[in-house]
């Protein structure tokens, strides 16, 4: 069964959506996770079934539930979250694949630095009120900047996961 996504404005729902970052540390022995409290976007939905929006988050809401690593991610040698607030996923396109699949085409920017970023969604649903996406993809985070790595203690990509349910933005 195919969903049909309907075409205009679409609204990120914060309550209904969340994004989390995962990374192993210690020589890959520890993951560390966390997860960003601010959360908004919005999208547009074309009548050719192509997407384009983008999804901004506070860089200064990501809780690992450790409050001193968590101020540590906030400094300079990780988000540098007070001269960098946001972190942007600006969607270029959005096309639909086989299934439930939406290839995305987009631009993440961390740090000022930005590059591009290709993904494969899966709509979990959609319907006239709203549509909820799913997406797993990895990051070098020192292709943004981020390069602190004490004792080589944390080298890898960094995994994002993210569910984001937009629903119908007022006229």
């Amino acid at each position: 069964m195919t969903v049909t996504v309907e075409t205009g404005l679409w609204q990120l729902d914060p309550t209904a959506s969340a994004v989390a970052v995962r990374h192993k540390t210690f020589w890959g022995l520890v993951t560390v996770k966390g997860a960003f409290a601010g959360v908004s976007g919005r999208g547009e939905v074309t009548a050719d079934g192509a997407a384009t929006g983008s999804v901004t988050i506070d860089a200064a809401s990501l809780d690992t539930k450790n409050k001193k690593r968590d101020d540590h991610l906030r400094s300079a040698d990780f988000f540098d979250a007070a001269n960098h607030p946001e972190i942007t996923f600006a969607v270029r396109g959005a096309e639909r694949g086989p299934g439930d699949a939406v290839h995305v085409d987009g631009q993440l920017t961390v740090r000022g630095i930005s590059r591009p970023q290709q993904a494969t969604a899966k709509l979990v649903s959609a319907d006239a009120d709203g549509l909820t996406l799913e997406v797993e993809f990895t990051v070098v985070r020192e292709e943004f900047g981020v390069t602190f790595n004490q004792m080589r203690m944390m080298g890898g990509p960094t995994t994002v996961t993210a569910t984001l349910r937009f629903t119908r933005a007022a006229a």
